[in-house]
């Protein structure tokens, strides 16, 4: 069902650019953006490209879509881009004619791009910006992306063998994802010494003995879950069950102050102060400790410097890790507080309680 009214703000938003800018069309070409205007469609092919096959040009009042005739006919049936306004423009696939096309539809004004075009100012910055701020039918089908996600980690997860190989774990993680046709951005799985190890674990050959990492970040609609799972075999050690608990506690304290209206740096400053707390000072300077998320995995990360603006209804994946340990989940800021996305499901959990914030966490996993 194409939601006329979540489109129609879409454009709004883009038009007052446009007006702001002064320039006479904008051409929207990236994956993410794509998906945003269309409310969740999908211009790609393959699945892990930032391009995709057609464009949206929208000017003050025409709009088009732009592709070759092979990918036309799914814009049309699949996409519905002509119920949400727009009209379909084409050329032959073996004719490149895509820019003289922008230009003809255009006019001879100015033209911003979201990517690099010949002859346009490249305004993909401040269209990034415009998708920050969610609108409710887009936390709607996030929190759906959020729950299959979830489950399909956790599932996966619980599943588990020792002597299963990391990258046989990911194979699997692959096919349940795609059962519920979940795009898979981003997977690491790390066995035993390799969690602590290295902080980016891409999958091996290696087979699990005691303990097992799962990460993944996951799109439908456009829209990405990053989230992250422990398995451990047999009771948590002390020392782990430590660390974990601690990492946690972190992960709660960069959600709880995650305010819309505030600078998200005042959120990051209190993640690095609760590092200090829990006596892992250092730990945070290992690895980044997340960001704002959505229709890419990161749509910007946090740091000392970030100047970013918490927006009401922008997602946010903190990530902060202390060696052999990570905690990670996909939340929405909001007026009443953060609103967690990939809560868990089939996990054990454990409750934090941060700055008058109840936050409910996935345990370690003892299998």
């Amino acid at each position: 069902m194409v939601i006329q009214e979540e489109i129609r703000e879409k454009k709004r938003r883009l038009r007052a650019l446009l007006q702001e800018l002064q320039l006479d069309a904008i051409y929207l070409k990236r994956q993410p953006n794509f998906a945003w205007l269309t409310a969740g469609g999908s211009n790609v092919v393959g699945i892990t490209l930032e391009l995709g096959v057609a464009g949206l040009l929208l000017a003050a009042e025409r709009e088009y879509a732009i592709c070759n005739n092979i990918e036309a006919p799914r814009m049309e049936k699949e996409e519905r881009l002509e119920e949400q306004g727009y009209r379909i423009r084409t050329f032959p696939w073996y004719e490149d004619r895509e820019l003289e096309l922008v230009r003809e539809l255009a006019g001879d004004g100015k033209i911003g791009a979201d990517h690099p075009l010949a002859g346009a100012i490249d305004i993909s910055r401040r269209i990034n910006a415009l998708r920050f701020s969610l609108t409710p039918w887009e936390v709607e089908r996030y929190n759906k992306v959020g729950r299959l996600t979830s489950r399909a980690i956790e599932e996966t997860a619980a599943g588990i063998l020792q002597g299963d190989k990391e990258c046989s774990i990911v194979g699997r993680l692959v096919g349940r994802l795609w059962e519920d046709r979940l795009d898979y951005i981003t997977i690491l799985c790390a066995a035993d010494d390799r969690i602590a190890e290295f902080r980016h674990p891409i999958a091996t050959e290696k087979r699990v003995r005691k303990r097992v990492m799962l990460s993944v970040n996951a799109r439908q609609y456009g829209l990405v879950v990053s989230l992250t799972r422990f398995v451990q075999f047999g009771a948590v050690p002390a020392e782990i069950r430590s660390i974990y608990d601690a990492n946690v506690l972190i992960d709660c304290t960069l959600m709880a102050h995650t305010v819309p209206g505030r600078p998200v740096v005042e959120a990051f400053r209190k993640g690095v102060e609760a590092y200090v707390r829990a006596g892992y000072p250092e730990e945070y300077r290992h690895h980044h400790q997340g960001g704002a998320i959505g229709y890419v995995g990161r749509d910007y990360k946090v740091d000392f410097h970030t100047e970013e603006i918490v927006q009401d209804s922008q997602a946010f994946a903190w990530n902060p890790s202390i060696t052999g340990s990570k905690s990670e989940d996909t939340m929405i800021a909001s007026v009443t507080g953060p609103m967690l996305i990939s809560s868990p499901i089939m996990f054990p959990t454990l409750k934090q309680e941060v700055a008058g914030h109840t936050f409910v966490r996935p345990d370690i996993l003892e299998l």
